[in-house]
């Protein structure tokens, strides 16, 4: 889901990043606020205080969604559901789970504890504001604990909005779960919900930009994408589980590769085989045993006057290991493993002979066919 994101810690085993997007949100909060929010409700305040309160309310929103996170992440480890990290973008935050939850009370537990920290940190600023000197001015500090409050409250009640993806959407889901049994027919109806808010946000923010309110229109409406984007997200998710539960890769892998012998000169490799077969990986092998996989972005690495001299076998793929499974592995769990490297090819082996090749537009291709034979249509053992 995210390509460009920076590390900054790791807390309980937890790794918490920052996609670049978020930067964006950053400063837009700072520059609301400063610009704002805090002028509205401090009367008379300068430029300077007002920047340093739009930095600190930024900063104590970081904390607060990322504690929002961060709950989702300590239940989920409850129901050994693994998390990638939590990562803050341009909407918000995620914890990025790797499976889905295994039970109804998993999915609700894990749902409701966002809402509730967000409630929780929303008491608590609201009573640091009504507990400072001066509760009843408009002191700076009380402002800024008032806002946090506010805006803590905000992400709870907005967050519980019965539509997938927010957490409102997975306690519905979880919900119709539990009542039909179908973790299916759940997503479905909660996905269903999610793109119906998302539509409605398009066009209020379309409606807004038209009548002037052109930022906050266009806010709005890209917040409505981004939902519709991940409901129907979550849908495909849940046909390809649904399609490929079961299936081993030995039923949809290429059982005739195209391989490479390792004593193969760069300069062939580039005109005879990435040319050729438009492939960007190929297995190499050496007298019929698999020893890895050659990648043209590796190929691209060798200076022009060294590739005449240099082998495939010289330049082979350092994570080649990790870029192979066996016959009978799960294609759910190779889809795995092409996610984790970004690959859409894996090699396909037993011990050191080379049974096949599995491809991303095979799977796709696969789940195209089954969704076209409808319902009941398994796989021919």
């Amino acid at each position: 889901m995210f390509t460009n994101k920076i590390d900054l810690f790791t807390i309980m085993g937890f790794r918490v990043s920052l996609d670049l997007t978020w930067f964006v949100l950053a400063i837009l909060i700072v520059w609301s606020l400063a610009g704002g929010y805090f002028p509205s409700v401090i009367e008379g305040i300068d430029t300077g205080t007002a920047v340093v309160l739009g930095i600190a309310g930024a900063l104590g929103l970081f904390v607060s969604i990322i504690l929002h996170e961060f709950s989702h992440a300590i239940v989920a480890r409850r129901y050994d559901i693994p998390i990638k990290g939590i990562t803050l973008f341009i909407f918000g935050g995620v914890a990025e789970m790797e499976d889905e939850p295994p039970s109804a009370k998993s999915e609700f537990l894990m749902a409701i504890a966002g809402p509730i920290m967000s409630l929780f940190l929303a008491l608590v600023f609201q009573s640091v504001a009504l507990a400072l000197p001066g509760a009843v001015g408009e002191a700076p500090l009380v402002a800024l604990f008032a806002y946090l409050a506010l805006i803590n409250a905000v992400l709870a009640i907005f967050n519980m909005i019965p539509a997938f993806p927010l957490d409102g959407g997975r306690v519905l889901r979880a919900a119709i779960w539990w009542w039909t049994g179908s973790l299916d027919r759940a997503t479905r109806i909660s996905a269903g919900t999610g793109r119906l808010l998302g539509s409605v946000l398009v066009a209020l923010g379309f409606l807004n930009a038209l009548t002037g309110n052109i930022f906050a229109g266009m806010w709005q409406a890209l917040i409505g994408l981004f939902i519709i984007g991940a409901a129907r997200s979550a849908e495909t998710q849940m046909t390809m589980t649904n399609l490929l539960e079961d299936i081993p890769v030995r039923r949809l892998m290429v059982t005739h590769p195209i391989t490479v012998p390792d004593d193969t000169p760069l300069d062939y490799l580039i005109e005879n085989y990435f040319y050729r077969f438009n492939h960007k990986v190929f297995p190499v092998l050496r007298d019929g045993a698999l020893l890895g996989c050659v990648r043209l972005d590796d190929v691209g690495r060798v200076p022009l006057e060294e590739r005449a001299g240099r082998t495939a076998g010289d330049i082979l793929a350092t994570d080649s290991a990790e870029r192979t499974v066996g016959p009978e592995t799960p294609v759910l769990e190779a889809i795995k493993v092409m996610q984790t490297h970004k690959v859409s090819r894996l090699m396909v082996a037993e011990a050191d002979d080379l049974v096949g090749i599995l491809t991303m537009r095979d799977i796709v291709s696969h789940i195209g066919i089954r969704r076209e034979l409808g319902p009941g249509a398994g796989v021919r053992p």
